[in-house]
């Protein structure tokens, strides 16, 4: 029996105490790890949706500048919310005969807009709903400026990117 209490006490081991203390700082580092984890994995997706709807904006205005360029003319409308575009039939978008497509701005929610062309969203998370900027100035073409503020956070406007294009109708005269 002395030779059990022996080899007994000679056993080290653990208190509870200490185990409990081992498992609340294991908790409180895997805690913080997984918040810095999370925290990366949201500004990923926020950098990556900022960057689709950049993108959008970008195909957007080089789809319209295409339009543009082959159209006979635009008519802008309202306080440049919206315009249209006459295609005359050669062009490739118009399908062998004249169209008129529509380009203007929805109001989604506080803040943000979709441009649409023909109904159909071509570009979302736009800051601002007048968009569109026509003049006709004397010896000069016709010219229409596109002015796209994007930014997924419209509240964050410290975030806010702008897209300027500025397209010139090739087929209006000079005044």
């Amino acid at each position: 029996m002395t030779q059990i209490r022996l080899l007994a006490a000679g056993e080290r081991g653990y208190t509870l105490v200490e185990l409990l203390i081992v498992m609340l700082m294991l908790g409180a580092i895997l805690t913080g790890l997984t918040l810095v984890f999370m925290r990366a994995y949201n500004a990923e997706l926020a950098m990556n949706r900022q960057f689709e709807a950049q993108q959008e904006a970008r195909t957007a205005v080089d789809r319209m500048r295409r339009e543009i360029h082959c159209s006979s003319g635009i008519t802008p409308s309202g306080n440049s919310t919206s315009i249209a575009v006459t295609l005359p039939s050669q062009c490739p978008t118009a399908g062998g005969s004249q169209i008129t497509v529509t380009y203007d701005t929805q109001l989604v929610s506080t803040g943000r807009y979709r441009l649409r062309r023909a109904g159909v969203r071509v570009a979302d998370y736009v800051t601002a709903s007048n968009v569109f900027t026509y003049s006709h100035t004397t010896g000069k073409r016709a010219n229409l400026r596109v002015e796209l503020p994007v930014n997924i956070r419209p509240s964050d406007a410290g975030k806010t990117w702008r897209l300027v294009g500025d397209i010139v109708l090739r087929n209006t005269p000079r005044l």
